[in-house]
C-alpha cells in the first residue's frame, strides 16, 4: 500500500495532477515513540496527541523507549512492523536518528523528529541521511540555546552566583544545546558584571527518574555546599520532582534556587512556596504540530524533498511567578488544550508555511485571544 503511495505521490508532483495521495476512506496510523508517555511532560504531550488523533480520525501506537538507544532504535522498528504510515519520535542521541531513518526508509514511513533536530555540524552523517531520505518529514524543536541562555539570566537577575547543573543523559542532542545556553547566558553576564560573576559547575546526570534526580542532586550539593541555585536541565519532569525532594530534605528549600524546562502541575505551588524560582516549558504542543506535519506528508499535502527537510521551531514560555503560571494554567493545563477539535482540523488543512506561523505565534495571550471569547 505505501509503494502505491509514494507512487502517486511522484505522479502528482510530476504531472500537477488532482488526484489524492491518500484515498478518504483508509485510516492513517501515525505511531509515537516517546521516552514516556505517562510521567509530567509525556502525559501532556500524549493528552495534545490523542486529542488530534479524535479530531482527524487517526489511529496512534505508543512506545515508551526511556530514551534508552536500543530502545529508541527498536522502537522505531516495533512502530514500522505494526504497520504504521508515519512514526513522530522524540530521540535521545542524534546518532540514533541513523538507525531509524534506514528502518523508515525500508519500509516506507515517514518520520518527524520532536522535540530535537539534528544539528549539522555536530552530525554531519546523520544530517546528510534525513535530507536525503524521501520518507524523514523534518523536525519540530525549540530553541535550546537561548532557552538556556535565558534560565541562567533569570538567575543572575535573581541574585544566583554559583549554579550546579543536573542534566538527564549525557550526549543527549537537547540536553547539549541548553547547555550551551547556559554557559553563553553565564558568558554575557560574567562580561557585564566583572566584579559579581556567575560560576556554573560541570553537569552531574540525574536520568529521568525521581530517585535518580534526587541522589544526582543530593551529590551535586555535598559536594558544592556553597551553590545559591540548581538547574535541572530537564528529562520529562520526573528528575526535577526528585531534586526538589532532595533539596527540600536537607533543608535548603528557597535557599537554592531551582530553576528547569519542564512545567509542573503544580508549578504554581512550587514558586509560592520557594520550591521553584523559575521554569521554561509549555511545549508539550511540540509534537502535536510534529504529528501534523506527519499526517499531511502520507496525504501528500506536504512533498518531502530528498535535499532538505522541514525544520520547524516552537516557542518556549517562561515563568517566574505564581502570576505567569495563573494565566498558563488558565489555558493550557486541567481540561483546557491550547486548541479546540475544529481548530486543530483547520491547523490540519494548513499549507506548511502557515502551520509554521501557527507554531511560532502559540502563546498564553495567543490561546486567551482566541478562547476568552
Amino acid at each position: 500500500m505505501k509503494k502505491i503511495l509514494a507512487l502517486v505521490l511522484v505522479l502528482t508532483l510530476v504531472f500537477s495532477l488532482s488526484v489524492p495521495a491518500f484515498a478518504a476512506d483508509d485510516k492513517i496510523k501515525i505511531g509515537i515513540s516517546i521516552w514516556s508517555s505517562t510521567d509530567t511532560l509525556g502525559s501532556e504531550c500524549k493528552r495534545m496527541i490523542d486529542a488530534a488523533a479524535e479530531a482527524l480520525g487517526v489511529e496512534t501506537q505508543w512506545v515508551d523507549q526511556a530514551h534508552i538507544s536500543e530502545q529508541v532504535t527498536a522502537s522505531a522498528e516495533t512502530l514500522a512492523l505494526a504497520d504504521c504510515d508515519g512514526i513522530i519520535i522524540c530521540n535521545s542521541a542524534s546518532a540514533e536518528m541513523g538507525s531509524v531513518i534506514k528502518t523508515c526508509d525500508e519500509n516506507e514511513v515517514y518520520v518527524a523528529q520532536f522535540f530535537r533536530v539534528i544539528d549539522k555540524d555536530a552530525n554531519p552523517d546523520e544530517y546528510a541521511q534525513a535530507s536525503a531520505s524521501p520518507y524523514y518529514v523534518g523536525a519540530v524543536h525549540e530553541s535550546e540555546f537561548d532557552n538556556g541562555k535565558t534560565l541562567v539570566t533569570i538567575l543572575g537577575e535573581k541574585g544566583c552566583r554559583k549554579i550546579g547543573l543536573e542534566g538527564w543523559e549525557p550526549g543527549d542532542a537537547t540536553f547539549l544545546g541548553r547547555w550551551e545556553g547556559y554557559k553563553a547566558g553565564v558568558e554575557a553576564w560574567n562580561a557585564e558584571h566583572a566584579d559579581d560573576p556567575i560560576t556554573l559547575l560541570e553537569p552531574q546526570y540525574g536520568r529521568t527518574t525521581t530517585d535518580t534526580g534526587r541522589a544526582a542532586a543530593e551529590a551535586i550539593i555535598q559536594a558544592n555546599p556553597d551553590i545559591d541555585a540548581l538547574i535541572v536541565a530537564g528529562g520529562g519532569g520526573d528528575t526535577l520532582l526528585g531534586a526538589i525532594a532532595g533539596i527540600e530534605a536537607l533543608g535548603l528549600t528557597g535557599k537554592i534556587a531551582v530553576v528547569s524546562t519542564d512545567f509542573l502541575p503544580d508549578l504554581d505551588v512550587k514558586l509560592e512556596t520557594g520550591a521553584m524560582a523559575a521554569e521554561s516549558g509549555g511545549h508539550y504542543a511540540d509534537p502535536f504540530f510534529a504529528f501534523l506535519m506527519v499526517y499531511n506528508a502520507i496525504k501528500g499535502n506536504y512533498p518531502v524533498a530528498t535535499d532538505g527537510f522541514y525544520d520547524m521551531v516552537f516557542p518556549y514560555m517562561y515563568v517566574a511567578s505564581p502570576e505567569d503560571y495563573a494565566n498558563y494554567a488558565k489555558y493550557f493545563t486541567g481540561s483546557e488544550l491550547p486548541y479546540y477539535n475544529d481548530e486543530i482540523v483547520s491547523l490540519a488543512g494548513l499549507s506548511y508555511d502557515d502551520l509554521a506561523k501557527a507554531c511560532a505565534s502559540l502563546s498564553v495571550e495567543d490561546v486567551v485571544a482566541r478562547h476568552a471569547g
